[in-house]
């Protein structure tokens, strides 16, 4: 079983950027993919960027340019590099791991982008 623990969030005002982490509790190897999404009030969750084993990126369209997705394996974490953020990034942001045909789900950071 593999724990993933995110922090980071928190609010900040529009142009402004915030940086999320997420750990896993053992470390990661072979085939896998992690990713982070989020769910906004009363919206679907969706997929706001990947990274695979890899190094391949994938970005949803609404935050290419702005976020950066990145990985440091001596330390088993995630990051999520947010910039220029915008209100309608405002969301619960969950971290996500996919990897030995499993999925596993971190509990989710508040992001809230307002003046």
């Amino acid at each position: 079983q593999v724990r993933l623990v995110e922090s980071g969030g928190g609010l900040v005002q529009p142009g402004g950027s915030l940086r999320l982490s997420c750990a896993a509790s053992t470390s990661i190897f072979g085939i896998y993919v992690s990713g982070w999404y989020r769910q906004a009030p009363g919206k679907q969750r969706e997929l706001v960027a990947i990274i695979n084993y890899g190094d391949t990126t994938n970005y949803a369209d609404s935050v290419k340019g702005r976020f950066t997705i990145s990985r440091d394996n001596t330390k088993n974490t995630v990051y999520l590099q947010m910039n220029s953020l915008k209100p309608e990034d405002t969301a619960v942001y969950y971290c996500n791991l996919k990897w030995l045909f499993r999925d596993y789900w971190g509990q989710g950071t508040q992001v809230t982008v307002s003046s």
